[in-house]
């Protein structure tokens, strides 16, 4: 990892960085219009909790598929932007589809599709975010995108709620996604690549799917990530947790806005943290904060309650998201980072079908203190493994 600059000495982030985070911004309106209101909505069409963990897990997992492939082609394509372009696209004009929905297996499959386009995009558009950052700042430049996509989930919700308190029916807020989405097309539409030159390819590092291009030490942390990832279940529970405690549905996207509010500027400080502390503890610190909040949300009894923890939890985000990102371009080569974010994105969606299965049959069986007490006991064994493998050398050996 490059030594930090001081604060003084801190550049404008790069044109490309600050654009790729305004489209994110905007899609993020036009999901976070939608995603706060599918629980109650699937629940008006007869799903069950379970059938929620299975539209969330199975559109997880089928993005983390495609992260994975379109990642090679990213290294092995002479430019990123038109993987990026597609997808963006794609999810901006399937998104909406909701709105026509009649049954879950409707949901289920524009889900799927919207998916895809995040999928085909997130990849390349990682690794144009790692060419285009200043040596040192990964994190900073990692942390302003992942602030610039929770802010635009503090607009989404409020302007679902907006549009509702209007007289528009939750249909019609899902059909007005697309005007968030198509903005944020035209916004990807006008960032400008990073010079081929910026993404060398050293000699024998050309990428194959299971080559040695994949450093050991990027393996064994994708390996503790895994295990994390399968107790870290679809937010769409919390929400449930949330209704359950005694938010009601018309405050569900305020909730969903104020979590993000947090999100932004924990992500925008744990940005510029994740230059200044090894990565590894910040990561393991994030994943304690989840634990504990897991733990709380589970014994709650008062809707109050569910505020105060959703913005606590809302740091885990920040401690995590730009750390986790930096420290997949620290242990990757230039040249095999489009496969190297697939990797780390494709690690995180393969066991949503699992994480989220797991947790709406525990909840629905048990009760949701041992479905998020599961998930806290998870986080806490995979924060101790972070530790030790940063102990036993994992990123100086990158």
């Amino acid at each position: 990892m490059a030594s930090p600059r001081s604060p003084t000495s801190r550049a404008r982030l790069p044109v490309a960085v600050i654009a790729l985070g305004l489209t994110s911004f905007f899609t993020d309106v036009a999901s976070d219009m939608i995603v706060p209101l599918l629980p109650a909505f699937l629940a008006t069409l007869g799903a069950s909790t379970a059938m929620l963990g299975l539209i969330e897990g199975a559109a997880e997992a089928t993005a983390s598929f495609l992260k994975l492939g379109s990642g090679y082609v990213a290294d092995r394509a002479p430019r990123k932007k038109p993987l990026v372009v597609v997808g963006y696209a794609i999810a901006t004009f399937a998104r909406p589809l909701i709105a026509l929905a009649a049954i879950p297996a409707h949901v289920l499959a524009i889900r799927v599709v919207d998916r895809v386009g995040k999928g085909v995009r997130t990849a390349p558009r990682d690794a144009m975010i790692a060419a285009a950052a200043e040596p040192g700042e990964a994190g900073r430049a990692f942390g302003f995108h992942r602030a610039m996509d929770h802010a635009g989930a503090v607009v989404g919700p409020l302007v679902a709620t907006a549009l509702i308190a209007l007289g528009l029916t939750v249909r019609g807020v899902f059909a007005a996604a697309l005007i968030p989405g198509v903005i944020a097309l035209l916004c990807v539409l006008s960032v400008r690549e990073p010079a081929p030159e910026a993404m060398p390819v050293a000699k024998g590092e050309a990428p194959t799917i299971a080559g040695p291009a994949v450093p050991r030490s990027l393996r064994g942390y994708l390996g503790i990530l895994a295990l994390f990832a399968l107790g870290n279940s679809s937010d769409a529970f919390l929400l449930l947790r949330a209704q359950d405690l005694g938010v009601p549905v018309a405050m569900i996207p305020v909730l969903w806005a104020v979590l993000h509010v947090s999100k932004v500027a924990s992500t925008w400080i744990g940005g510029d943290l994740a230059d200044r502390v090894p990565r590894p503890r910040l990561v393991a610190i994030g994943w304690i904060v989840y634990a504990l909040t897991y733990l709380a949300l589970g014994v709650a009894t008062e809707a109050w309650q569910a505020w105060v923890i959703f913005v606590v939890y809302g740091a885990y985000h920040g401690l995590t998201e730009p750390a986790e990102k930096a420290m997949v371009k620290d242990l990757a080569p230039p040249s095999a980072r489009g496969r190297a974010f697939g990797l780390y994105h494709f690690v995180i969606g393969v066991t949503a079908i699992p994480a989220g299965l797991l947790t709406g049959w525990i909840w629905e069986a048990f009760g949701p203190l041992h479905a998020l007490g599961l998930g806290a006991l998870i986080a806490a064994i995979s924060g101790a493994l972070l530790i030790a493998w940063d102990a036993r050398g994992g990123l100086v050996r990158a």
